[in-house]
Formats: C-alpha cells, sequence, structure tokens
C-alpha cells in the first residue's frame, strides 16, 4: 500500500498499459493544456461556421444589449465542451470541481461573496468621495450584459484560467508557480481592451487573478469562482454603472466618479483602482493563510516528498 504526499493535489493518472511517449504527448500538465486549446480553437472555428446556418451569428461583433441567450450559449459551447472532454476522456475522470452537489451552495456562496466584496468596494469609493449617483435608470438592459459580463466571463475566464491553467500547472510546478502563471495570463488577457493600460492589467492579475486561483486551491470549486466572478462584474456594471474591465455600462444607477485615476480606476473602472486593489488584496492573504494552516500549498515536483511504502 503506498501513501501519497497529503499536499500533492489528485493527479490523473494515464493507463498503465500506455508508452512512454503517450505519457507525454497526451498525458502530462503541459500536453493536456495544448490538447485543451486545440479542442477549443477547432470547436470555435466550427461554430462559426455551423452558427449562421442556426441564425447565431458567432463570428460577429454584437452589441451587449443585444446577445441572446442562444449566442452566448454557442460562444461559451467550445470551452465548457472542451472541458468536458479533457476531463472525462484524457484524465479519465468525474468533473468534481463541477460536482452536482456542489452547484446550489457554492453558486450562492458565489452569488453573495460577490455583491458584497465589489459592493464594499464601491462603499470605500464612495466614503472617500469619489462615487457619485446621480439618479436612477429605468431603462436598464439587464438580459444581454448578465449573459456578457456574468456568465460569458464567469464561466469561459474560470475555466480557461482556474479549471485549465492552474489546476493543471499546480499539478507539476506547485501552487506558487501556477498562482503566478494563471494570474498573469488573467491579467494579459484584459491588456487589449478599451482604456486598458499596463497598470490595469497588472491591478486585474493580482485583485482577481491571485484572489481566483487561491478559491479554488481552496474549495476545489469552479461554481464558487464562476458565479463570484459573474456577481462582481454584474454589480460592477449592469447595478453601478461603472465600466467594466474597461467596457462602458449603462447601469441600474447612473454613476459618475471624481478624483485621481489611481483612486478611482479612471475610464477603465474600479477593478484599476487602489481601493479594490487593496480590498481583494485583504481577502487574497485570508484565503492564503487557510491554505497554509491547511498544509495545502503544493510544492513544485522536484522538491515532493517520494511516497512511503506502507506494508
Amino acid at each position: 500500500m503506498v501513501a501519497a504526499d497529503a499536499t500533492t493535489p489528485a493527479s490523473p493518472l494515464p493507463p498503465v498499459a500506455v508508452p512512454p511517449w503517450q505519457r507525454w504527448l497526451v498525458y502530462s500538465p503541459l500536453a493536456r493544456i495544448v490538447i485543451f486549446a486545440l479542442v477549443a480553437y477547432v470547436l470555435t472555428m466550427a461554430m462559426r461556421y455551423l452558427g449562421p446556418a442556426i441564425g447565431v451569428p458567432i463570428g460577429e461583433k454584437v452589441a451587449f444589449d443585444k446577445v441572446s441567450p442562444l449566442l452566448q450559449a454557442v460562444r461559451l459551447l467550445p470551452v465548457v465542451l472542451s472541458y468536458w472532454l479533457l476531463v472525462r476522456f484524457i484524465e479519465r475522470r468525474h468533473v468534481d470541481e463541477l460536482a452536482a452537489r456542489k452547484l446550489v451552495p457554492h453558486v450562492i456562496a458565489g452569488l453573495v461573496g460577490g455583491v458584497l466584496l465589489f459592493s464594499l468596494i464601491v462603499g470605500l469609493l464612495w466614503a472617500f468621495g469619489c462615487y457619485h449617483v446621480d439618479g436612477v435608470n429605468q431603462n436598464v438592459s439587464w438580459l444581454g450584459p448578465i449573459l456578457v459580463l456574468g456568465l460569458g466571463a464567469g464561466i469561459g475566464e474560470e475555466i480557461v484560467c482556474r479549471g485549465v491553467l492552474f489546476r493543471i500547472v499546480e499539478e507539476g510546478m506547485g501552487t506558487w508557480f501556477a498562482l503566478g502563471l494563471s494570474a498573469l495570463v488573467f491579467g494579459a488577457g484584459h491588456i487589449g481592451n478599451p482604456n486598458a493600460t499596463a497598470w490595469s492589467a497588472l491591478s486585474i492579475a493580482i485583485e482577481a487573478g491571485l484572489l481566483f486561483g487561491l478559491i479554488f486551491h481552496v474549495t476545489r470549486s469552479l461554481w464558487l469562482c464562476m458565479s463570484l466572478h459573474a456577481a462582481w462584474n454584474v454589480m460592477q456594471g449592469p447595478v453601478y454603472g461603472i465600466p467594466v474591465s474597461g467596457f462602458d455600462q449603462h447601469g441600474w444607477l447612473a454613476s459618475h466618479m471624481t478624483g485621481p485615476d489611481w483612486l478611482t480606476g479612471g475610464s477603465f473602472g474600479a477593478e484599476a483602482s487602489v481601493v479594490a486593489l487593496t480590498t481583494c488584496s485583504i481577502v487574497t492573504v485570508i484565503f492564503l493563510v487557510i491554505a497554509l494552516r491547511r498544509g495545502s500549498i503544493v510544492p513544485p515536483f522536484w522538491a515532493r516528498r517520494k511516497p512511503s511504502v506502507i506494508p
């Protein structure tokens, strides 16, 4: 009987009889990331050809308020299906991070957490004299922004950055490297947004990339990360009327900011504010302390203890 290192995450094991080349080209961490990316790309291209046949303009730019549930579902299908295929047929395991038993409690916890966290940030900006409410917009379009900013960003970005990148990199290179790499990729993914700067990308990498990575590390739940991410975006744009990652919003609250960009986030939105950066960093430290007390930080493969044989 073999006693595994308690700090090592459960890694998918390749079939015993496979030749060594398959272990590197199919089952290794790098191979699985590449396989996911290739399958997602192929499926995305296929959807762009098949979409118009079913009346879905998958390859066209569509304004937030014009996005339909069918269009958003087709947009998300490649990344969701690619992840399911990766886990079920390459890793040969159940998708525990999206287990049905976690759906209701973790989604509720994530939604509540996202609402409270961003509301705290807005409350601090208001207390500092930066956030001002001018009135209430009665003609807010809710469906499109919720589909794109909430479900689209929450599901798609969390599967890629936490479900694939963080989780798989952690298996080989350990938690610290996985946190840093997934956060940098997450921040870099926003550098092309409107009004983005190097500072805004770095802020998102630190305040959200590290936070979501540690939340996933502690909970092993994509439901929680997805719902928190979705609630954060929806509260920021459709509710408080603050630009979401550089995209201007027509929110329920007609609002504006005053003050220096480093405090308000400027035209990129509150995510580039030191208020959001500091607040999220405090929450990140809380999850880091939980991980350290549990002893769940995974060392890189070369620093791990070899399994001991128990007679």
